[in-house]
């Protein structure tokens, strides 16, 4: 066996890890399997020999990849779309299997608030037990630095639920967006008052960019200027959590409707209204099967 074959194998026994880590830093299956790849192919120009420790070796490149294109996207004008999963809200061990390795929206919008070094750190050390030691060198900084850094992300995280949270919370969930769904179908603005946290956040992905709104009033407008539209609407899944899907009378998708719910009332959405975003994502059929 070659030093470049046995090289090979090593990545590819870490390969899995260095995905799930790169994937949870980024949000996006995508960029992280880019980042890893570009681990791969530094890896391939080094000496086997001079290398001790090939798992430390590569979580600390990929790292330091994931900050510089964390970095890179920070000084770009738009804001990424949110990577979404989007399937039939049932529950089936398929459809779990699916959501299992996408990250929970909630966090997902929240980790994009943080700075990149205090992502890395908050996402090494409380996903995957990196040792603050570990991360600092990543870093270029001590570990009492990386621990302060990822200290400052926990508080910012410490209030996002957990996706999912067991069936009963889920049917929870889901009782509160039907009667979200419900209230917008008929036209019953009280109703969706009340399913609606009064300082609801409302994050909008369209082509032209991202807006942001505070307030049930915010969204009540928006669903009073759609009534008489011929759209259908079903709840479907969304990052493994209750959201809403909506199709033209055509058929085409018009937008996704990520719901995060707490206590009985809507407090987040995020809608992706972007026809290209929207094109890129596996959706369900307007109809659910069966």
């Amino acid at each position: 066996m070659t030093a470049q074959t046995q090289l090979a194998r090593h990545f590819e026994a870490q390969r899995p890890r260095l995905l799930a880590v790169a994937h949870r830093v980024l949000g996006s299956r995508t960029e992280a399997e880019d980042a890893v790849q570009e681990a791969w192919l530094r890896l391939s120009r080094q000496d086997p020999e001079a290398i001790d420790n090939i798992a430390g070796w590569l979580t600390t490149v990929v790292g330091r990849i994931c900050v510089d294109m964390l970095r890179a996207r920070g000084s770009r004008p738009e804001v990424p779309v949110p990577e979404l999963v989007v399937t039939e809200d049932v529950d089936t061990p398929e459809d779990a299997a699916v959501v299992a390795d996408s990250v929970g929206l909630a966090m997902l919008v929240v980790l994009g608030s943080l700075r990149p070094d205090e992502r890395l750190a908050f996402v090494l050390h409380d996903m995957f037990a990196v040792p603050f030691a570990e991360i600092g060198q990543i870093l270029d900084k001590s570990a009492d630095a990386a621990k302060m850094l990822a200290s400052r992300a926990r508080r910012k995280v410490q209030d996002v639920p957990p996706p999912s949270g067991g069936h009963r919370r889920r049917q929870e969930q889901r009782a509160v967006v039907d009667a979200f769904l419900a209230a917008s179908r008929d036209g019953d603005f009280e109703a969706l008052l009340r399913v609606l946290d009064p300082d609801v956040h409302w994050q909008r992905h369209t082509s032209a960019g991202v807006t942001t709104g505070t307030g049930a009033a915010v969204v009540v407008a928006a669903v009073r200027r759609g009534q008489g539209s011929r759209v259908l609407a079903r709840r479907v899944s969304v990052n493994g959590e209750p959201g809403i899907l909506a199709w033209g009378p055509s058929g085409r998708p018009l937008s996704v409707m990520a719901c995060t719910v707490e206590q009985g009332r809507m407090i987040g959405i995020v809608s992706i209204i972007d026809p290209v975003g929207l094109a890129q994502m596996l959706l369900p059929a307007p109809e659910a099967e069966g």
